[in-house]
């Protein structure tokens, strides 16, 4: 199972800018699709965005154009810049890995706060 520490959460206002991290203790050699998800008060959590091993991205449609998620393999580190940040963006955010063999891990996750 691969360790995934979340980083760069925190209250900012609308708006506003954030960047989220997320480091691995496995190389992304070994790692098939990582993604962030995120999940507010009372909410089902949900894929926010997504990248593969060959760089294909998804985004979810409240975030597309705002959000860019990119990985660094050199650091094996997962990146989420997210700009004009909204209210309705709070939540937890989390970092997700599957590795090519299939299995799953999460992150602690990462409270981000947007005040109007």
């Amino acid at each position: 199972q691969v360790q995934l520490v979340e980083s760069g959460g925190g209250l900012v206002q609308a708006g506003g800018s954030l960047r989220l991290s997320c480091a691995a203790s496995l190389r992304f050699s070994l790692i098939n699709t990582m993604a962030w998800y995120r999940q507010a008060p009372g909410k089902q959590r949900e894929l926010v965005a997504a990248i593969t091993g060959g760089g294909s991205t998804n985004y979810a449609s409240s975030v597309k154009g705002r959000f860019t998620i990119t990985r660094e393999n050199a650091e094996n580190t997962l990146y989420l810049q997210m700009n004009s940040l909204k209210p309705e963006d709070t939540a937890v955010y989390y970092c997700n890995a599957r590795t090519y063999g299939g299995s799953d891990s999460w992150g602690q996750g990462t409270q981000v706060t947007v005040s109007s």
